[in-house]
């Protein structure tokens, strides 16, 4: 069985949950309490991710960090329709890499201002960190309006939601835990309703299911 050194409150932990959810995927969640005894920097856990960062997994004995890896690697093994991650399809491959190296870029912004504001990390520029969500957020609310005039759902083109939903949502999520607003990007908002209603989707700490409709 898979073992998941998770946090209950990381977002990016939250993605491997919701992808194994999604996937019907059985794990072992070993909690590792981030705050405040900041266990993923002890000795222990350094031995297992040196970065000493979460979300970890071990998969009969393969151990893999990084939440963007890791959501590869599931969807690879265990998605055998393909549709989080098509393998035989470069173009969408393509463009599901960007949007994942655009939810690291909110992981250092929007979970940066949530980090300062929910876990009292000093060590940010809190309004450059707000200034770059926004900045970030004008980009997807404009990508995901234009996604609708095209009848499109979701951040890639297709019937169903793909990984770059999954990287993207979290910390799109819960911006306003770190003072970033999302009144201004309806986009976004309606898209977050949408990924709410998916079969399978499960909530974490802070975060509200979608409404009735």
């Amino acid at each position: 069985m898979i073992e998941l050194y998770n946090y209950e409150l990381s977002g990016n932990c939250f993605k491997i949950r919701l992808l194994c959810s999604f996937l019907n995927i059985e794990y072992q969640s070993n909690n590792i309490e981030f705050y405040p005894s900041e266990e993923h920097k002890s000795d222990e856990f350094l031995k297992i991710n040196p970065l000493g960062q979460i979300p970890v997994i071990s998969d009969d004995g393969f151990v893999l960090r990084d939440a963007q890896a890791i959501l590869i690697y599931l969807s690879t093994k265990y998605d055998k329709s393909e549709n989080w991650y098509p393998n035989n399809d470069p173009e969408k491959i393509g463009l599901i890499s960007q949007w994942l190296a655009f939810a690291d870029s909110i992981t250092g912004s929007a979970s940066a201002a949530r980090l300062h504001d929910t876990f009292f990390y000093t060590n940010f520029d809190i309004e450059e960190c707000r200034a770059a969500a926004h900045s970030q957020f004008r980009i997807l609310d404009e990508h995901l309006y234009f996604q609708e005039q095209l009848n499109q759902s979701w951040i890639c083109d297709g019937e169903r939601p793909t990984l770059a939903d999954i990287a993207c949502f979290p910390y799109v999520a819960l911006s306003e835990e770190g003072g970033v607003s999302r009144i201004s990007y309806p986009a976004i908002r309606r898209w977050l309703d949408r990924f709410k209603r998916l079969d399978g989707f499960i909530i974490m700490p802070g975060m509200f299911p979608s409404g009735p409709g």
